[in-house]
């Protein structure tokens, strides 16, 4: 996973070297649980002053809350699934990769402070990680927001041209 205007590319990674050589040095682990993958980045990215990846740091901030506004992440990233029992990274789930590298239409909901329903507008994005931006600052600057979710957008919720 590199920066915004890169693509998201796809690899295989068979040693530690190959994972720091992906992230340009010694590799860091943040863990996603609830997506079940682990995200590497350099552990002196932010000291070298790497540019702050915004796919890496807005998808970590939506799947863990507490990271929210404290921290980011510099330079390339590797997104792989959770450790396995012996601590070794394992494939990165399927719908993941689909998500992230695959093509799709998303819209951003939002649950307001008091109210169970979720609520969407008209807005919808084509990259999810556009997605994932909109979310965020939504959840931020919306003081009557209380959390947010990216859902697909299904074919027959697209708008349709006109005849």
């Amino acid at each position: 996973m590199r920066l915004f205007d890169e693509p998201v590319e796809l690899r295989e990674f068979s040693s530690l070297e190959d994972y720091q050589a992906a992230v340009g040095g010694w590799i860091e682990p943040v863990d996603l649980l609830d997506l079940g993958t682990t995200v590497y980045i350099n552990e002196e990215g932010l000291l070298r002053q790497l540019p702050f990846n915004s796919r890496a740091t807005f998808l970590w901030w939506y799947h863990v809350p507490e990271a929210r506004q404290r921290a980011m992440l510099a330079g390339d990233a590797v997104l792989v699934g959770l450790p396995d029992s012996n601590g070794d990274s394992t494939d990165l789930p399927g719908s993941v990769s689909e998500t992230l590298a695959g093509s799709g239409t998303w819209r951003v909901e939002v649950r307001t402070v008091g109210d169970p329903k979720w609520y969407g507008n008209q807005a919808t994005y084509v990259d999810y990680f556009e997605a994932l931006v909109w979310a965020m600052l939504t959840l931020e600057r919306w003081t009557a927001a209380e959390d947010v979710r990216v859902v697909p957008v299904l074919p027959d919720e697209l708008p349709q041209p006109a005849a």
